[in-house]
């Protein structure tokens, strides 16, 4: 009977000690294991990112745009950002406007690379093509089973062979000199006037301005009227095309170098604008650099061009150059400052200040305040 028991007491003692491990790794497990994973979003986005989808959070809820620009703590911010205009898009420039081709660009380097697209490389197109619809026509007519009954037994011409070797490689030495020159403008830059950081989100654009006192925008793409509850702000005409208008735009002033670090914070985005010949990907956990000046104001916009997840489509980019002078407004609106300008009191410090100057008057010593009446009677 003893032995008979022992099975089920082992197996008895093997159940207690599978529980007993199964609470101590619960215990070991780290809590932010256990926690559902959100993005982690760092800098001043932080506070202004989306979480990823938590567990039984609905997909529409995962995917609502993030939130706006939070308000400054400039107290001046607010009525200038009311005074600040905005401009109005172009109906032929700086966005797809139902023609051919190349948009129109708005930068040197976009307007010399759209000159070599359409000048010399599809001339070139153009010659090529129509010399070997030329060279098939002549070969149909004169090789044909009517005047050739017996055919050549020629295997190889030596002549043939030499033209049809060397003509492809001048055609391509013909193509790469310019553009090793247009790619050497491209990737290197001038000394910039401002420096403008770029970050991808699912499925947002962030940008901050280290120059002017670190704020940051965020960008959303803005929805139809019938898209939104009553209340909300919707696309119109003012504000852009349909799936390329957002609330909140990148400002650029025109006529200076504007340096762009593109980064990305949790998959791969591509920073795009057409006119301005620029596309650079935002890769996580590495930093781009790419550059633009352009002299002409107006409003530009484009997409992200790196499939990026289920709202890829929904992340447009929205970039206003305006009058340098008007930068400086529209950096004040932000609560930001233009490099080399005093700070605009915040809200903390101003009551700090107002208080400190009553004691500081106080304190003076009586014999130190002038005499105004024997200054007036010096004077007269």
């Amino acid at each position: 009977m003893a032995f008979l028991s022992q099975p089920k007491s082992i197996g008895v003692r093997m159940k207690r000690i599978g529980w007993a491990i199964a609470l101590a790794a619960a215990g070991l497990t780290p809590a932010a294991a256990q926690a559902p994973q959100t993005q982690q979003v760092t800098g001043p986005a932080a506070a202004t990112a989306p979480s990823e989808r938590a567990q039984g959070q609905s997909l529409d809820a995962a995917n609502a745009p993030a939130p706006s620009t939070p308000a400054t703590s400039n107290p001046g911010a607010t009525e200038a950002k009311a005074n600040f205009p905005t401009a109005l898009p172009d109906a032929a420039i700086g966005h797809p406007n139902g023609l051919k081709g190349i948009q129109t660009q708005v930068t040197e380097i976009g307007q010399q690379a759209a000159n070599f697209h359409n000048t010399w490389l599809l001339l070139l197109c153009v010659v090529i093509s129509l010399f070997v619809l030329a060279l098939l026509g002549y070969t149909m007519v004169r090789y044909r089973r009517g005047r050739n009954p017996v055919p050549s037994r020629n295997s190889h011409n030596t002549t043939i062979e030499v033209i049809w070797t060397l003509v492809p490689v001048l055609i391509l030495v013909a193509i790469a000199i310019p553009s090793m020159r247009l790619l050497q403008k491209q990737y290197s830059p001038p000394k910039a006037d401002l420096t403008i950081k770029v970050v991808g989100n699912q499925w947002f654009w962030t940008y901050q301005y280290p120059d002017n006192g670190e704020f940051e925008i965020v960008s959303n793409m803005l929805k139809e009227k019938a898209d939104v509850k009553a209340g909300d702000r919707f696309r119109t005409d003012a504000d852009g095309p349909p799936l390329l208008a957002v609330d909140e735009r990148m400002v650029i002033p025109a006529g200076k170098v504007v340096k762009f670090l593109v980064t990305s914070n949790d998959v791969i985005h591509s920073f795009a604008v057409p006119a301005f010949w620029e596309k650079m990907d935002a890769n996580p956990g590495s930093m781009n650099e790419t550059w633009v000046k352009v002299d002409r104001p107006g409003v530009y916009f484009g997409q992200c061009s790196e499939l990026c997840g289920a709202r890829h489509g929904y992340m447009p980019i929205a970039v206003e150059v305006v009058p340098p002078a008007q930068f400086a407004a529209w950096v004040a609106s932000k609560g930001g400052t233009m490099p080399g300008a005093a700070p605009a009191p915040t809200a903390a410090t101003a009551p700090a200040a107002a208080a400190a100057a009553p004691q500081t008057t106080a304190a003076a010593p009586a014999d130190a305040q002038p005499n105004v009446a024997n200054r007036a009677t010096a004077n007269d």
